[in-house]
């Protein structure tokens, strides 16, 4: 009996004791992260770390900058509206080893905005989204973000994770947090091609629509709507590929400081030999200027610009409207790429509004010039046109109502190939150039009709 009493007492010394150690906070599926539940109304802000912090479909406030570190998840429910404050301006970072879960849908996508009201939004109401990764860039030290953010990106992990941004729109983002430094519509730096983007417009985006410094990350049906400076801009050793996107510029709007183009890549900022380069792997790009429109801004600039020292693949096609050219190569890099064929120009369509095929005043190359790029380009099988109405869009340059579709009969809509470099399983292989065929996949989850005020849109 005695023995009995005391077995008793060491089970509940060791209860007691077990029970003093113990978290009784809620953890998610891994049991490692703080499960944090937010209803409509709520505030993001300061940093979270080791959390993971669910929001009820609603809405919600972004103030100042707000950061997800240290393992932490945001997961946003579909049909969403995060509301940028507006006195402490918010942007989205999420750090490596962190995930954002922003997965809309076409019925219910999820909104990033202004937090003004409508007719009062403008450019530059708030930051951005920010994701960084641990896959490889080409810089030689850990690299960190621009914007006033200062946080790392970077590693060697090429299938890293940071989570999903599907059937999402990033309205009126860009803060300009110091000269030359501002944040993008979406920044990927360093963001693995396990990370899912696939369905996101960011529409009046102040600085670059999307910004890819180094990195694998994928994507698909992308929309860079109205932007300030670059649609798609690339850097640092990105090397994903990316398929079915469209950029439309509004004629008036563009940045005061710097040219607007469709695309732009480099090498890195001083056009280095560093590895890996940058060579992005795209397809079915539609990439339409401000085509002559009246009174147009006149920092918009050339639909695709290749400079310092990069590589690129950008295949099946469509470029049109731009003012200042269509295909631009500058450096002797670049150039001496594309003249071996180590970057592609295949499938196009092509039209500017001054010389479809431009050489950079920097090119030194012996014997080069504008019509060898030209040539190179019509023998891969690009077709240069006299106008944008010959490629036979339905009405891509309305903007406030475009439809892309290629028009019965358009050269649009044959004539798209693939392989080699695009052969692979990631890209759909259609037989259309640009982004559409006979689909419309903008359907549901994008907008256009944002009219200008006195006091924004």
């Amino acid at each position: 009996m005695k023995k009995l009493n005391l077995l008793s007492l060491l089970i509940l010394f060791a209860t007691i004791i077990s029970s003093c150690g113990k978290d009784d906070s809620p953890v998610d599926e891994t049991g490692n992260l703080e499960i944090v539940n937010l209803q409509s109304g709520a505030v993001l802000q300061g940093s979270y770390s080791g959390k993971d912090i669910r929001l009820a479909e609603g809405t919600y406030t972004l103030k100042a900058y707000v950061y997800l570190t240290g393992g932490s998840k945001l997961t946003i429910a579909p049909g969403s509206v995060i509301k940028s404050d507006i006195v402490e301006k918010g942007a989205l970072i999420v750090e490596r080893n962190s995930q954002l879960i922003a997965d809309g849908t076409a019925a219910k996508p999820i909104v990033f905005t202004s937090g003004r009201p409508v007719g009062q939004r403008n450019p530059g109401d708030w930051g951005g989204i920010i994701l960084l990764g641990n896959a490889p860039t080409n810089r030689t030290t850990t690299p960190t973000i621009e914007g006033g953010v200062g946080r790392a990106y970077g590693g060697t992990k090429s299938d890293d994770n940071s989570g999903i941004i599907r059937y999402v729109r990033i309205e009126f983002a860009g803060i300009a947090a110091e000269p030359n430094s501002e944040i993008n519509g979406l920044t990927l730096g360093g963001v693995g091609n396990a990370t899912i983007i696939d369905y996101v417009q960011t529409v009046y985006a102040n600085d670059d629509a999307y910004e890819f410094f180094g990195g694998s990350v994928n994507a698909k049906h992308l929309v860079a709507y109205a932007t300030a400076d670059d649609d798609f801009d690339f850097d640092f050793g990105y090397g994903g590929k990316i398929q079915f996107a469209v950029s439309l510029r509004d004629p008036l709007f563009v940045d005061g400081g710097d040219a607007g183009n469709g695309i732009e890549c480099d090498n890195d900022a001083t056009g280095t030999a560093a590895a890996p380069f940058t060579k992005p792997l795209l397809s079915n790009f539609t990439i339409l200027g401000p085509n002559g429109a009246a009174n147009t801004a006149v920092n918009h600039n050339f639909a695709a610009r290749f400079r310092r020292a990069t590589t690129f693949v950008i295949n099946n096609s469509i470029f049109l409207g731009h003012p200042d050219g269509g295909l631009s190569l500058e450096s002797d890099a670049t150039y001496n790429a594309f003249i071996s064929g180590t970057s592609e120009f295949k499938n196009n369509i092509v039209f500017a509004l001054a010389a479809p095929f431009k050489l950079g005043s920097d090119v030194l190359v012996s014997g080069a010039s504008a019509t060898n790029i030209q040539t190179k380009a019509l023998a891969d099988g690009t077709v240069s046109v006299a106008s944008s109405s010959a490629a036979g869009l339905t009405d891509a340059f309305n903007l406030a109502t475009p439809s892309f579709l290629p028009a019965s009969g358009s050269i649009a809509l044959s004539g798209a190939a693939f392989t080699g470099t695009i052969g692979d399983s990631f890209f759909e292989k259609v037989t259309y150039k640009g982004a559409f065929g006979t689909n419309n996949w903008l359907a549901g989850w994008t907008s256009f009709t944002y009219t200008k005020t006195a006091n924004g849109y």
